[in-house]
C-alpha cells in the first residue's frame, strides 16, 4: 500500500491518466483485501479495483462487493453471486468497461469457462473501451485468451504471478496485451514477501507465516494504455517500473 500511495499521484499527473485500475486481491499484507485498504486505494485515486483467486480471503469483502460498485470480483467464480464481475462507467464521455476473470490452469478455484464467461460479458456490456483483468497462473493461457478475443476488447492485462513479463504488445486486431502486469510491493522479495521468511516456511517447514517487509525498497509495476476513442482499440501499451519512486529499466 505504501508503494502505491507514494507513486500513484505522480504517475497519474505525469501521464494524465483518465482511468486508474488496480488489482487489489493481495493489497492487505499479501492476502485478500480489507475494507480499510479498499477505501485507502480509492482515496489514493484508484477508480476501479479488481480481484482474483484470493477475492474472498477476507470475509468483509462480501459487504464491500455489494456496497462499492467499482469493486469487481472474478465474473466466472461458481456458487457466489454477490457483487459483479464487470463494471461499466463513463470516462470523460467515453463508455469504459472493466471486467475480471479467473483462469483455469494450475488454479484451485472452481470456475466457469473463461471464454464463455467473456462472451456473456460482451453480450451484456455496452459498446466501448473494454479492459480485461485476466487473473491466471499460465502465461500461455493468458496469451490464448488474448488472441481469441483480439479485436473484441481493448486490452487483456494478465495478473497473478507478481512478476512483470516482457511481452507487452498490440495484437494483430488491435488488442493490447501483457501476460502479467507485475506487482506493487517490496522490490527485494519473493512475490512480495521477505525472502528469509519464505525460505524458512517453504524449505524448513517453519511455523511462522511469510511476512511483508514494510522497510524494503518499494516497487510499483504498471502498464500505461493509450486507447483510440473511436475504434476502442489499443494504440500503445507501455510497461512501467518504479522503485522507491524512481523509474527503473530492467536489463
Amino acid at each position: 500500500m505504501t508503494a502505491v500511495s507514494d507513486v500513484l499521484p505522480f504517475l497519474a499527473k505525469r501521464y494524465e491518466a483518465d482511468l486508474i485500475i488496480a488489482n487489489g486481491e493481495n493489497a492487505s499484507q499479501g492476502f485478500g483485501l480489507t475494507h480499510r485498504d479498499c477505501l485507502a486505494l480509492k482515496d489514493m485515486g484508484v477508480d476501479v479495483i479488481t480481484l482474483g483467486n484470493h477475492w474472498r480471503t477476507r470475509k468483509s469483502i462480501d459487504d464491500d462487493l455489494e456496497a462499492i460498485d467499482t469493486l469487481v470480483r472474478p465474473h466466472n467464480v461458481r456458487d457466489y453471486d454477490l457483487g459483479q464481475g464487470y463494471v461499466s462507467l463513463d470516462v470523460n464521455g467515453v463508455p469504459v468497461t472493466v471486467s475480471n476473470l479467473l483462469g483455469t490452469a494450475f488454479m484451485k478455484e472452481e470456475v466457469n469457462s473463461p471464454s464463455a464467461s467473456m462472451h456473456e460479458i460482451l453480450d451484456e456490456a455496452p459498446e466501448g473501451v473494454h479492459i480485461v483483468d485476466y487473473h491466471a497462473e499460465s502465461t500461455s493461457e493468458k496469451s490464448l485468451f488474448a488472441h481469441y478475443f483480439d479485436g473484441m476488447v481493448s486490452a487483456v492485462l494478465g495478473t497473478h504471478t507478481h512478476v512483470q513479463t516482457a511481452d507487452a504488445r498490440i495484437l494483430p486486431q488491435g488488442t493490447g496485451f501483457i501476460s502479467d502486469v507485475g506487482m506493487c510491493g517490496a522490490y527485494e522479495s519473493v512475490i512480495g514477501f521477505e525472502p528469509q521468511s519464505v525460505i524458512d516456511r517453504i524449505y524448513f517447514n517453519g511455523p511462522n507465516p511469510m511476512r511483508v517487509d514494510d522497510e524494503a525498497e518499494a516497487m510499483v509495476n504498471a502498464v500505461l494504455l493509450d486507447i483510440d476513442e473511436q475504434t476502442y482499440l489499443c494504440k500503445a501499451i507501455t510497461p512501467l517500473v518504479y522503485v522507491n519512486g524512481k523509474e527503473r529499466i530492467h536489463g
